[in-house]
């Protein structure tokens, strides 16, 4: 069988740090090479993972059966529709797309072309995370808190809410199970118009969740607790795990042959997208699924900025 020809658009940050690392170090697919507008920053990096430079999208494409988008959030309604049009399976950063009527065009394009469309919420497959879910015992209470240093602004409220706050709504719901029915919250703004803190309050049936996010905490903790019938457990910064369950507590050490962006669920979440596609399978978090946590995005701003 032919190993699966894999693309990327967009080398920034995010791309170098996070997914090139991944996907240049498997063999089980073919990293052929990438695209991004700026030639001459592209460039080094192609280099340092010797893959080819692609002068175009089109080009880039014509060559590749999957390809991650790790472009600005601006481009990628026209970055994933251009690519699926041409018959290429794609893993793009959340958000799916700038607003969401353009997140739900692509995935009817997707679905009409019957292409696979995935949005890369790597936490979804942070091993720690995943324990956490399958976790036994009714539960009662969920809490995320995903802070930051000091991290206010440039962007204003709406650039936050889908560049960071999105991760807290789609981990904290995906943990929960499901679908949760918003009860209640709070956003704080400064004068600017960007982001200082929020919380909010969802409930599924008799579980409570909670999101929480301060961007000036004087800390970058990102801390998962949860409360069971019988234990009590809590994930810290996607490494540390502490439970009790009344016989004391029990800590569990970080694998010491697990990489942190095995930690971070960004291999797990490159493996399920390229398997999803070798084995024509919906994604854990396929387009539609993506669309959850960002209609419930949408739905916080808007009540925001009518208040």
């Amino acid at each position: 069988m032919r190993q699966l020809r894999i693309g990327v658009v967009g080398l920034g940050s995010i791309a170098q740090k996070a997914w090139l690392p991944v996907l240049a170090a498997a063999s089980d697919w073919q990293l052929v090479g990438a695209f991004s507008p700026t030639r001459e920053r592209a460039l080094p990096v192609c280099q340092t993972y010797r893959i080819d430079y692609f002068s175009s999208l089109a080009a880039l494409a014509a060559q590749c059966d999957a390809v991650f988008v790790h472009s600005a959030t601006a481009s990628h309604y026209a970055v994933v529709s251009e690519l699926l049009s041409a018959g290429v399976h794609v893993c793009v950063d959340k958000p799916l797309a700038e607003n969401l009527r353009d997140a739900e065009k692509l995935v009817a394009q997707a679905s009409q072309q019957r292409l696979s469309l995935m949005v890369g919420f790597n936490r979804r497959f942070a091993p720690r995370y995943q324990a956490l879910k399958a976790t036994t015992g009714e539960r009662a209470s969920l809490r995320m808190d995903k802070h930051r240093a000091d991290s206010i602004g440039p962007g204003d409220l709406r650039f936050t809410l889908l560049d960071d706050y999105l991760h807290l709504v789609d981990t904290a719901l995906w943990l929960a199970g499901g679908d949760a029915r918003l009860s209640s919250g709070a956003i704080c703004t400064n004068d600017e118009g960007q982001m200082l803190w929020a919380e909010h309050h969802f409930q599924r049936s008799q579980l409570q969740v909670t999101t929480c996010m301060h961007r000036r905490a004087g800390s970058q903790r990102e801390q998962v607790q949860m409360v069971t019938d019988g234990g009590w457990l809590e994930v810290t910064d996607m490494r540390e795990w502490r439970e009790e369950r009344g016989a004391g507590v029990v800590t569990l050490p970080v694998p010491g042959w697990q990489s942190t962006l095995e930690q971070r669920g960004f291999a797990g979440c490159a493996r399920h997208f390229i398997d999803c596609v070798a084995n024509q399978t919906v994604p854990e978090t396929s387009g539609e699924e993506a669309l959850r946590a960002q209609r419930v995005v949408e739905q916080l701003w808007r009540e925001a900025v009518s208040e």
